[in-house]
């Protein structure tokens, strides 16, 4: 005799959070896929696209001369049209035996140098220096100071004739004056011989893109401009005079109490367009307890400002 089995629906309704079921004498576990380490890591991990490899920018050089040879130091890379700090692929492409370079002295073109030696910077904070035998045009005797570009990048440099400025009395009469305002406005301590003792350096240059000469004075007080230990309740103060019709405005200020925020005495080193945009750069030195260090200023709407400072300089106060 046959059996008919009756077919019927059934519905099974499973407690939340529940994996098996007993049915009719028949278990159901629910088994969830399997996974492998490798998907555990691709989850939490997602892939993600390599950094694109560094590429070595142009260096900038700045140094003395020194009889028939030059040693200068690594200032900083040209990266999309700005001074930047020099990373170590543009240092290690750049600064190298055999290198060539364009010099330049305030603004202009005057010779070049082949690199015959590279090594540590002694003095300055961590920086290259990069010496060679360098090769002056005529007129140019008086040259001491000296930037330099890869003869990559300026080898189509015009020559031009060189004409370094003395600077003037009036130029020295604004500068005072500019140091006399700013002294009791920042709250700094009235020299006891007055402010004139204290100016330590000015120097007068033309940059490109400005219309008459300008004029940068350091004044120290109870200090040097020399890599040392300041005395206690020593100060740097830096300012530009710019011309404006037939006198002179403050274009540029930077104060710095050694006390509170540590040595930073800046002067005026050179002057270029060393990123080709038809505004000349001013560079500094920057002397500290320990080492030195530079910085740069740019023109802006008619005044200067502070946009590049080398490592030493890391974490200075904002310069006015």
């Amino acid at each position: 005799m046959r059996r008919h089995l009756l077919a019927t629906a059934v519905i099974l309704t499973v407690a939340p959070g529940c994996d098996n079921v007993a049915w009719g004498g028949v278990e159901v576990r629910w088994v969830p896929p399997a996974t492998t380490a490798q998907d555990t890591l691709e989850v939490m991990s997602p892939a993600e696209d390599a950094p694109p490899p560094e590429v070595a920018e142009p260096l900038l050089l700045a140094g003395e001369l020194d009889g028939a040879r030059a040693a200068l130091v690594v200032v900083g890379e040209l990266r999309d049209g700005a001074l930047v700090a020099a990373t170590p692929t543009s240092t290690a492409e750049g600064a190298t035996v055999g290198s060539e370079w364009i010099l330049f002295a305030e603004g202009v073109r005057v010779g070049r140098m082949t690199a015959d030696r590279t090594g540590p910077a002694e003095s300055f904070c961590a920086s290259t220096t990069v010496s060679g035998t360098v090769e002056l045009v005529p007129g140019t005797g008086a040259v001491a100071r000296l930037l330099a570009l890869p003869a990559s990048e300026a080898r189509t440099a015009p020559y031009e004739t060189l004409r370094p400025l003395a600077h003037e009395y009036e130029q020295r009469v604004a500068t005072l004056t500019f140091a006399q305002e700013a002294i009791p406005r920042v709250g700094a301590q009235w020299p006891e011989g007055g402010v004139l003792p204290t100016r330590q350096d000015i120097q007068s240059f033309q940059p490109l893109g400005t219309a008459s000469p300008t004029a940068a004075a350091t004044f120290l007080y109870r200090d040097q401009l020399a890599v040392s230990a300041p005395a206690t309740g020593a100060y740097a103060l830096f300012v530009v005079a710019s011309p404006a019709g037939a006198e002179y405005r403050q274009t540029f200020e930077w104060y710095q109490a050694a006390d509170s925020a540590g040595k930073q005495a800046p002067r005026y080193f050179s002057h270029l367009d060393w990123d080709g945009d038809g505004q000349g750069e001013i560079l500094l030195d920057v002397f500290g307890s320990r080492a030195r260090w530079h910085a740069a200023l740019e023109q802006r709407a008619g005044s200067w400002v502070r946009t590049f400072e080398s490592s030493c300089g890391a974490g200075a106060s904002p310069a006015r």
